[in-house]
């Protein structure tokens, strides 16, 4: 804008809340400078340089204009409000819930716990490290098990993750068949069915009392039981496990403070949801699944374990454990391609379990209880039959009018859950008052019922309540650790958040520079839609003319993303990038059905490929052919034609990620797609690298025929500590017939009108983590087709200024035409290695100590650090790490000179603690200033990490995933 005081047109004024410019890290002047140093004149002819002519958009995007801040944010509010809010007691797995407040602001709304990366780096987030330990611990009292992981994506996921476990370690090795209990969720069965079908299990429904009358390796039960009764399944339970089944409950952490934890009563998994741990619905997630089992299965439990490990002072420090077990790692060996959980809803809901403590559980439980034993009675006085005579917070009422019930509900604001033949569900939960309790009569029973609340409670409590068998009533004790009887006011828990936030490394500190992932600004225009009650109260199966709201903002959003990627269909159910691999390779596999060529079994993954495409591969039984790369990291062309017409009759597909997973624009890209159909196969490109495509090319364009897109990584969802996150998977026209259906939610194709009903589900909500949608929503409508352009080229910029700046200090791996990266870099530290005896692993630990979280280590090449700076980093902050990268150099040139021990310097006992510059007996030859205050930027605002390097090798052969007692930290220091 002028200074001078000459005119200027208001329509050449920049607005003050004009977001492109918010969102994209280096201004004009600070672009004009990096320009000129990486040698382009603009970012046009930087565009023209790195990106291959045969692949750029012919025409700009057709999102539209970009939208301010206060304009998205009143137009969603718009469309919320389209969103009807009735009463839910629907059920079904989803419960209204009440978040505490101090929850809801100081963590679901806090960028220090959603802009968190995934704890790779345990020095820099024993924060959430612990809330996760909590949320196991909360998992393993409730459900009587020793060994629970740290989330995992749903509760149907978790159930169909079950199955997999239970296959892996069942001594039942000839049988193929797994058992369902009727009394399951719907949604459950239905993605159990979808992965059971790709596996070649069969897959056997039939009342739980059945269940031992087969050969089966495992079993799946409900307890309580979808439409509420409560069963003894010990028996059920032993019978299955004397034929060598193994059985896996479904349960509600709710329910299991009142009842007998299934793992007393014998269950080898117990699994389940806990959003009704003070996590909103949300039309359907994001929520965390909870999963247990006996600590014999560890190296056979899906997803991810916290475990209890030591520092090098000695002292406990947490971490994630076995994380060989990590997809990238054992790629198609790979327990499950569920690499994403559910952490920061994990959090919430351990939070939720300290707040209120176990007395507090059991307040809100019983209550709960006591008002659906009060309706039940109600309705029993009145002559209505219940189809149970056992029930936690669940009834099922038999109705001979249906219709005319649900129509009355409807007119009360209320929903029932309406699947049932002849009956209607009714599920209680904690936001249930005694109004709800008198409109639920009114509408079963009629408005003049004359039933008096307060009597049949005074009933209940003379008479007692049977409703509970009474050898299921819980006996044991849970939650009985300190830190679930510590922090009972606002004041202590408010504390106690903060004091763990502090020990994170978030975005809201410093740059977060993750290949491969894409740490870029979730902007808080963005994420306040997300708590709004019209998009947080909706249940995901209340009835679709009540949802409009999110009808119009899902189908807005998919037809910017099928604009974006150049595809013509896009299905929102998958809700994580995992599951979006999976679901895209599952509609590739029924394409391949549809034309009479199931056999079509094997997936060429070139080398360089993130370790979730084999792993999402093998859940659909293909047969992975590694393709080679060349010296400079592409596809090798030669190899991935022979392979490709060598297995020509049976080749399913390729999966190929753009750029490459190198960080360089392949110049034979659309060659490589032609091959792949040339000899029947279908084309998967990894949505990873997005966030070098948008406005400038597409996966369409290209020629791909599917690709999942990670809307945690390009467009703004936050990775949440590792989770949450949504996987949508965009197609071609062919393979829109095959996208993800819904048992319980009818689901057409996209754009087609084709019904999807046979597909079968792979996530538990038809739309997935429908609540965290907004975001991308508004990121793609305040940047516009312009802006979206645009943070594509500076985040190429911003990679190519990184590359340009330490290419003198350290080898850049790869580089495509013109000595350019893409949007990110490989630097190799290996010759380092190799002279200095200094590893990547130090390098990593002491950028903490430069007040960085380090670059993705080790991937897609062993002994390098792959650096993404996203659009998002002013110029302030990339030189800011630069210079932490060339003092490390330096570091590192004393080590390979001699001037510094082998062992004795600053890199092999990063990070530094307070703990080692406070120590009276400092006895190292470098000084405690170098340590903790190594650049003069450090000082300004020092972030500490709160434990020194931990040792994984023991925390691997010591195990613990639950919160250690007092006398267990004394241990440590002995």
């Amino acid at each position: 804008m002028s200074t001078s005081n000459t005119p200027v047109s208001l329509l050449d004024l920049e607005q003050p809340n004009d977001f492109i410019r918010r969102h994209i890290g280096p201004g004009r002047d600070e672009m004009a400078s990096m320009l000129d140093f990486i040698g382009a004149d603009s970012l046009d002819d930087l565009m023209q340089q790195t990106v291959p002519a045969g692949i750029r958009l012919p025409e700009p995007l057709k999102v539209g204009e970009a939208q301010t801040e206060v304009n998205a944010l009143a137009e969603l509010k718009a469309v919320a409000k389209k969103n009807v809010i009735n009463r839910s007691f629907i059920g079904m797995g989803y419960s209204n819930t009440h978040t505490p407040n101090v929850i809801l602001r100081n963590v679901l709304e806090n960028p220090g716990w959603y802009t968190a990366y995934t704890p790779y780096q345990p020095e820099i987030a024993q924060g959430r490290l612990q809330a996760i330990l909590n949320f196991q611990q909360v998992t393993i009292d409730l459900t009587g098990l020793p060994l629970a992981s740290a989330s995992l994506l749903d509760e149907a996921t978790a159930a169909a993750e079950a199955m997999g476990l239970a296959k892996r370690v069942s001594k039942n090795k000839k049988s193929n068949s797994f058992f369902v209990s009727q009394g399951v969720h719907p949604q459950t069965l239905d993605v159990v069915k979808t992965r059971a079908e790709m596996f070649g299990f069969e897959v056997i429904v039939g009342h739980a009392l059945e269940a031992a009358n087969h050969d089966v390796f495992g079993v799946l039960l409900q307890y309580p039981s979808s439409t509420g009764e409560i069963k003894n399944i010990s028996k059920v339970i032993a019978d299955v496990q004397a034929n060598k089944g193994i059985v896996a409950v479904a349960s509600d952490l709710m329910a299991l403070t009142m009842l007998t934890p299934p793992g007393e009563l014998g269950a080898d998994v117990v699994l389940g949801s806990a959003q009704r741990f003070g996590v909103p619905m949300g039309y359907g997630g994001p929520h965390a699944a909870f999963f247990a089992t006996r600590d014999s299965y560890k190296r056979s439990l899906p997803g991810r374990i916290i475990g209890v490990s030591k520092d090098t002072r000695g002292r406990p420090a947490l971490r994630m454990a076995l994380q060989t077990r990590e997809q990238h790692i054992r790629r198609e060996k790979a327990n499950s391609n569920i690499c994403t959980a559910q952490v920061l809803l994990a959090n919430m809901a351990s939070f939720y379990a300290v707040y209120h403590g176990p007395i507090g559980l059991k307040t809100i439980a019983n209550r709960i209880h006591r008002f659906t034993d009060i309706l039940a009675a109600g309705l029993v006085q009145k002559g209505l039959e219940l189809a149970h005579t056992t029930w936690f917070d669940t009834i099922t009422v038999k109705v001979a009018n249906k219709a005319e019930v649900l129509s009355k509900a409807t007119a009360k604001g209320m929903n029932f859950r309406a699947d049932l033949d002849g009956a209607v569900g009714i599920s209680l939960d904690e936001t249930t008052t005694r109004t709800d309790i008198d409109d639920l009569f009114a509408v079963l029973v009629g408005d003049n019922h004359g039933l008096d609340i307060a009597a049949l409670d005074a009933a209940i409590v003379e008479n007692g309540s049977e409703s509970i068998p009474q050898e299921l009533v819980r006996t044991s004790d849970f939650l009985t650790h300190e830190v679930f009887n510590s922090y009972h006011s606002e004041t202590e828990m408010l504390r106690y958040i903060k004091s763990l936030e502090n020990k994170d490394l978030a975005l809201n500190h410093s740059m977060i520079s993750l290949g491969s992932c894409t740490m870029k600004l979730n902007a808080t225009a963005e994420m306040i839609p997300v708590t709004w009650p019209e998009f947080g109260q909706l249940h995901p199966f209340a009835p679709i003319d009540q949802a409009q709201g999110y009808k119009e903002m899902i189908d807005e959003l998919s037809d910017w993303l099928i604009d974006i990627t150049g595809y013509d269909s896009l299905s929102m159910q998958p809700n994580s990038g995992a599951q979006g691999e999976y679901s895209g390779l599952l509609a590739i596999t029924r394409y391949h059905q549809s034309r009479g060529e199931g056999h079509r079994n094997v997936c060429l993954i070139p080398q360089s490929a993130h370790g979730t495409n084999p792993a999402s591969a093998q859940m659909l039984s293909l047969k992975v052919v590694v393709v080679n790369c060349d010296a400079k990291g592409n596809v090798d062309l030669n190899d991935l034609r022979t392979k490709a017409e060598e297995v020509k009759d049976n080749l399913s597909c390729a999966m190929i990620t753009y750029p490459s997973t190198h960080g360089v624009y392949e110049e034979t890209v659309k060659e490589i797609c032609d091959i792949v159909h040339e000899f029947g196969g279908q084309v998967y490109m990894d949505g990873a690298n997005m966030n070098a495509q948008v406005g400038i090319t597409s996966p369409g364009l290209i020629g791909s025929d599917v690709s999942h897109l990670n809307l945690h990584k390009t467009f703004c969802i936050p990775h949440g500590g590792g989770g949450p996150g949504m996987g949508p998977i965009g197609v071609k026209a062919h393979l829109a017939p095959f996208l993800p259906s819904h048992s319980v939610v009818g689901l057409e194709a996209g754009g087609t009108g084709e019904d999807l009903a046979n597909n079968g589900a792979v996530s538990a909500a038809p739309w997935g983590s429908a609540s965290i949608l907004p975001i991308s929503y508004m990121y793609i409508k305040m940047m516009g087709s312009e802006g979206l352009k645009k943070a594509s080229e500076v985040a190429i910029l911003n990679a190519n200024y990184v590359a340009k700046k330490l290419e003198g200090h350290y080898p850049v791996l790869y580089k495509g035409n013109n000595d350019r990266v893409a949007h990110e870099c490989i630097i190799d530290l290996r010759p380092l290695k190799e002279a200095s005896g200094v590893t990547e692993m130090d390098v990593a630990k002491r950028l903490n100590d430069y007040g960085f979280h380090a670059p993705t280590m080790s991937f897609p090449v062993a002994g390098t650090l792959m650096i993404e700076p996203t659009e998002s980093e002013a110029l302030a902050e990339l030189d800011r790490f630069i210079e932490a990268m060339i003092c490390i150099r330096e570091e590192i040139a004393k080590v390979e000179s001699g001037e510094w021990d082998a062992t004795d310097n600053p890199l092999h006992n990063a990070p530094h603690t307070l703990a080692d510059i406070c120590d009276s007996n400092w006895d190292r030859s470098y000084d405690r200033q170098l340590a903790a205050y190594p650049v003069d930027a450090v000082a300004k605002d020092k972030f500490w990490p709160t434990v020194n390097r931990i040792d994984d090798v023991y925390g691997d052969r010591n195990l613990i995933c639950s919160c250690p007692d007092l006398d267990s930290y004394r241990d440590f220091a002995e």
